[in-house]
């Protein structure tokens, strides 16, 4: 029987509020593609507002080339942001009871001052319309009882985003080169890893300008007042109870958050 991407959202959503794991998409109905999978994510988001959650912005996916080979793909995916996922810098966020497998990137976020069209858009008009950026951390997770996903599944799991934490500087993105920003990630005081904007498809403004584009095909436009995640600098790291994570962009500034 055809997979009916309504009922899939319904339970994607479910294990999303119950933090209870379930079964690949991807195994069960091998018929979903891509675009099934962004309509299933969308159904979910409109569980999500239902429910009470406002859209705050979006959020850019797999744009790592050895991510992208790991789940069979040549391009990055997209999901969505909530007020619900968005924590304050140095908040401590509970994993216990409502993340399963959490890892944390970080990534430079822009926020919009004006809406972009939903075709032709170029990166100087993503630096055009940005009002500014910050320092983030993403906390990403997945709903299955596997991590081993494929690009149906993440796709579907709003592209495995959980949370996400904004540092607390506002720098103007016209005074500063993206891709060339360097990031340090540390968890209780000890370097991770490094990295730096042009490992976001060679700018994070790039990565911008693929998402308006591709949300085009799906009606969603960026507005003004969005909170766009580009895409992680370094390689994300496993959380645990008690870690606290500080990522360090030059020119930007700081972000840290604490789990327990």
């Amino acid at each position: 029987m055809p997979a009916d991407p309504d009922t899939l959202s319904g339970e994607l959503y479910h294990a999303l509020r119950h933090c209870a794991p379930i079964p690949l998409f991807s195994q069960r109905h091998p018929e979903l593609d891509i675009d099934d999978a962004y309509r299933i994510s969308l159904g979910v988001l409109e569980r999500r507002q239902a429910s009470g959650e406002k859209l705050v912005g979006k959020k850019i996916g797999l744009t790592a080339k050895a991510v992208q080979q790991m789940v069979g793909v040549d391009e990055p995916d997209f999901g969505f942001l909530t007020d619900a996922m968005q924590f304050a810098d140095g908040d401590t966020v509970t994993i216990a009871g409502s993340m399963l497998t959490p890892m944390v990137e970080a990534e430079i976020a822009l926020v919009m001052k004006s809406s972009l069209p939903t075709e032709g858009v170029t990166p100087e008009m993503v630096l055009e319309a940005t009002d500014y950026v910050a320092a983030s951390l993403e906390i990403v997770d997945t709903r299955f009882d596997t991590p081993r996903i494929t690009i149906v599944d993440t796709v579907a799991d709003n592209a495995s985003s959980a949370l996400f934490v904004l540092g607390e500087d506002r720098v103007d993105p016209r005074k500063i080169d993206l891709a060339a920003v360097r990031c340090t990630l540390s968890c209780n005081g000890q370097q991770l890893s490094e990295g730096v904007g042009a490992a976001v498809l060679g700018s994070p403004l790039i990565s911008v300008a693929w998402l308006a584009n591709r949300l085009g095909a799906f009606g969603v436009a960026l507005e003004a007042g969005d909170i766009v995640l580009p895409g992680s600098l370094v390689p994300f790291a496993p959380i645990n109870a008690g870690d606290s994570f500080v990522a360090e962009f030059t020119g930007i500034g700081s972000v840290t958050a604490k789990f327990a």
